[in-house]
């Protein structure tokens, strides 16, 4: 991108100032291919399982694992990268050869968390605004953000102006969101899609979603958050667009590692879909950036199931990126320390922005973007 052309809004971020100057000074700022940015998260998906697959012990114990056969059959094989490939293979055959993958602490490669609380809206919190908040994002309350989100921010300039929407499987979204507030519109928990124009697709999902109980009262199964998503992608096509999938959270916390690990390998499947579309689609082929990540860690052995302050690993993450100027670094083994925070001011950099908020924000991840 050209400096001329980056777009720069009142902040008070002295650590992006001086990436300013750096890059001014080295004259390295080029044009960027990126127009588009879809952000995809995982509730609650380890590290351990994106970078190594199914964990041996968890795989193997039958108050965990179900059809201990079943699941080896689908998951398992001696080779630890097999293994990864099996349970994720849109993540090992695609971004890790096109993209980018942060977070295998095998490799001292580390993504962690910044907030204290190592739980959902925190985490969600952190990824959207660029900063923890543990004074007043401190639970998983219904409560509307006081935080203003990276959404929000593209939201009020023209060119993203109503081209800004959100989708989750949770409950709280809305309110991670503020979308009164923002006015984003964002689906989420088990709202209908909404509007006068519904597609054919859309009334069918609405309908089904109420024939189709959830084991949770607050999330909703991730195949209609999907579809949800993506029926808006193809008649609104969004600029920037979130999608949350919720369902690795809370099969865990269930303690069915069976469904976690079918969850994990459907929602790469989804992924996929995704991709495939954008990569077919006039208005989003090779001007589109996928961000994936992860809200929290988990714990290990017995504590896999939790997460939160108390728990040791919950803390640690992992990110994605598959784009046009992203370089296929594919999954970088230096050792580096990321932070969930730079997420916002990361995906902001890669549409021509340079998003400041209220509080200090984490600096762009710059390996992640070709162009610097």
């Amino acid at each position: 991108m050209a400096f001329n052309d980056l777009k720069i809004y009142p902040m008070n971020n002295i650590r992006l100032l001086f990436i300013l100057f750096i890059l001014v000074a080295q004259n390295s700022w080029s044009q960027g291919e990126t127009e588009n940015v879809i952000l995809i998260t995982l509730d609650g998906l380890r590290w351990q399982e994106l970078f190594k697959g199914a964990d041996p012990v968890l795989i193997n114990d039958k108050n965990y694992a179900g059809d201990i056969p079943l699941l080896r059959q689908l998951f398992w094989a001696d080779d630890q990268n097999a293994r990864r490939e099996k349970l994720m293979p849109f993540f090992w055959t695609t971004i890790a050869t096109e993209g980018q993958l942060y977070g295998n602490r095998d490799h001292y490669n580390k993504v962690n968390v910044s907030n204290g609380r190592w739980f959902s809206y925190p985490g969600y919190n952190e990824i959207l605004t660029g900063y923890a908040d543990d004074a007043r994002i401190k639970s998983n309350d219904k409560i509307p953000n006081p935080n203003k989100t990276v959404l929000e921010f593209l939201n009020t300039q023209k060119e993203f102006k109503n081209k800004v929407a959100a989708f989750g499987s949770w409950d709280v979204f809305p309110f991670i969101i503020n979308e009164e507030r923002s006015g984003i519109p964002v689906n989420a928990g088990f709202e209908p899609a909404a509007g006068k124009k519904l597609s054919d697709k859309e009334k069918f999902l609405n309908t089904l979603q109420t024939q189709i109980p959830s084991p949770w009262g607050s999330v909703r199964l991730d195949a209609f958050t999907h579809h949800y998503a993506m029926e808006y992608l193809r008649k609104n096509k969004p600029k920037v667009l979130y999608i949350a999938y919720g369902e690795t959270d809370d099969f865990a916390h269930d303690g069915k590692f069976d469904a976690y690990l079918k969850s994990a390998h459907q929602t790469d499947a989804f992924i996929k879909e995704i991709w495939e579309y954008v990569q077919s689609t006039p208005r989003y082929k090779n001007k589109t950036t996928l961000i994936i990540t992860t809200d929290h860690g988990r714990g290990n052995g017995e504590e896999w199931k939790n997460h939160g302050s108390n728990i040791q690993g919950a803390d640690q993450i992992w990110m994605a990126f598959l784009g046009p100027d992203t370089n296929p670094l594919g999954e970088v083994k230096s050792e580096e320390q990321l932070y969930q925070n730079q997420v916002a001011s990361t995906l902001a950099f890669l549409l021509n922005r340079v998003y400041t908020a209220e509080k200090e924000v984490g600096t762009p991840i710059m390996k992640a973007i070709k162009a610097q």
